[in-house]
């Protein structure tokens, strides 16, 4: 599992984007076979660590991402110190914001992950998505 923590401001949005992009390549998420993993995986951490500034920065000066590949599966998680658990808006047209957790849920649900919301021992929250890594060609 590696850990990336980064202030909760919103100079840390691109730069958690662009780490977690960075070791998914050194793990060998590279090329046509991983393309639309690694994308579905940064516009998950986007919108997550964004969430995350604005929303809990009050009470949480610090945002924690965490990436594990699990052989079938890569996993992203983005922790906070707000115990505010979030919930997915609908779509309104009225609003100029407010949809990120229903983006995240539907760019998991379609690449056939799985994606949840959990209180940590310490009184915050992680919200985390799990997607299945692309097979081999030919299997």
């Amino acid at each position: 599992m590696w850990r990336f923590p980064v202030p909760a401001t919103e100079a840390s949005v691109p730069l958690t984007r662009h780490a977690v992009r960075d070791r998914l390549w050194a793990q060998g998420m590279t090329g046509v076979r991983y393309q639309e993993l690694v994308d579905d995986l940064l516009l998950i951490v986007s919108e997550l660590v964004s969430n995350a500034v604005t929303h809990a920065a009050e009470l949480s000066p610090q945002v924690v991402t965490e990436l594990s590949v699990l052989g079938a599966s890569v996993r992203v998680a983005v922790e906070d110190g707000d115990p505010y658990r979030p919930k997915a808006l609908e779509n309104d047209t009225a609003s100029t914001g407010g949809r990120g957790l229903l983006l995240v849920k539907s760019v998991t649900l379609q690449a056939g992950g799985v994606c949840d919301v959990e209180h940590t021992g310490e009184g915050g929250k992680v919200i985390w998505a799990s997607l299945p890594v692309p097979p081999e060609p030919g299997r």
